[in-house]
């Protein structure tokens, strides 16, 4: 099937749209502070990640929608042996999530999300998720990458690939009877899921209710992350004064911690600051359509998924470091250390700026 949606801009005018940009270089600069007063090796790598960042960017940003149209089927059979790939890589902590490639360690989870959001998007508005008739084909689509990661096992993104789904789904207006007989079944089935679940994740789930029950074990990182973000108080402890980061009490405090660590230095004050950036990105994000300027059904569907890895990512990394949500992997988009998640998001929002570029151009949707 061709693009159905408006028609190329090749050989426009590449432009940069600063006010999804800007949010991003903001989010980026924060987390590159906070890993200066921790770890400055860490800032350089962090540094010279956020620049080929950028790059991707501004490259990806000038492909034409068609090409992306044609390419999400692609990409999705990539996705998956990527995936695949990850369970022949060697086991990291007891998961097997990464992959090697020319000397450089790689998350595939993490790298296929862009891949995966363009392709649930296509299917999406090829395939009206109104219709029961295509039930099937989206379940199947989402379950396939979803499932593989569960089992690497890696619970954490397999939640950000179930949360970025459904909010496709739901803006496309599946049928609300099946999310409700969706949650019965899955009530009814959580023994079966308790069961599929890692004895670490169990463990999770424990020291989650009751931390002090294995203060040493399971509940450490939880405790931890708790006491540095209470002795943060209003205004924190300055930067470069925070002494679970520092004194390496607070475990991962580059990466799924870095909420705590940024909190323990700049206070609720920096971490209300720092939510309040993810606000502005978020609405950047939704304003067009809230606004009534829908256009084409591609770009509104890959928007909406991409909105939903973010605010998952968001609520869950605060939420766990806060310790009102247990404990899980995952990192703080565009803040915490890591080439593989800076890359793959710089490639989603490449690949967003490409779409609403058409759009734009073509009149469909109000930008700006």
């Amino acid at each position: 099937m061709g693009y159905p949606y408006g028609h190329s801009y090749r050989g426009k005018e590449h432009q940069t749209d600063w006010v999804i940009f800007l949010p991003l270089l903001l989010l980026g600069l924060v987390g590159l502070f906070v890993l200066l007063t921790t770890n400055a090796s860490l800032f350089w790598q962090q540094l010279l990640f956020l620049l080929i960042g950028s790059a991707i960017i501004w490259f990806f940003s000038g492909l034409d929608a068609i090409i992306l149209w044609w390419f999400a089927p692609y990409g999705y059979v990539l996705s998956i042996l990527l995936l695949i790939a990850s369970y022949f890589g060697e086991p990291i902590r007891g998961s097997s999530r990464w992959i090697f490639i020319l000397g450089a360690q790689l998350q595939p989870s993490e790298i296929v999300k862009p891949l995966l959001i363009l392709a649930f998007a296509r299917a999406a508005a090829t395939y009206t998720p109104r219709s029961f008739r295509w039930l099937a084909v989206h379940v199947g689509l989402f379950a396939v990458p979803f499932l593989l990661v569960f089992r690497q096992p890696d619970l954490g993104t397999s939640i950000v690939y179930a949360a970025s789904w459904l909010a496709m789904m739901v803006a496309g207006g599946f049928p609300l009877i099946l999310f409700a007989l969706g949650g019965v079944i899955g009530t009814l089935g959580f023994p079966v899921f308790w069961h599929a679940l890692a004895d670490y994740q169990k463990s999770r789930i424990f020291t989650f209710l009751n931390p002090a029950i294995d203060p040493q074990g399971a509940g450490y990182n939880a405790l931890q992350a708790m006491i540095a973000v209470g002795s943060g108080q209003l205004f924190g402890r300055g930067l470069g004064m925070g002494t679970q980061s520092h004194l390496r009490f607070l475990p991962e405090y580059h990466t799924d911690f870095i909420f705590a660590t940024l909190v323990e230095e700049l206070g609720f004050f920096g971490g209300l600051l720092l939510l309040l950036l993810y606000g502005v990105l978020l609405w950047q994000l939704l304003r067009p359509y809230l606004r009534g300027s829908i256009g084409s059904p591609f770009v509104f569907f890959y928007t909406i998924g991409l909105f939903g890895v973010l605010i998952t990512q968001v609520v869950i990394n605060a939420g766990m470091n806060m310790g009102i949500i247990p404990v899980t992997g995952i990192t703080l988009p565009f803040v915490s250390y890591g080439g593989s998640s800076i890359l793959s998001l710089c490639v989603a929002f490449g690949l967003l700026l490409a779409l609403r570029r058409n759009a734009r151009d073509e009149g469909s949707i109000a930008i700006g």
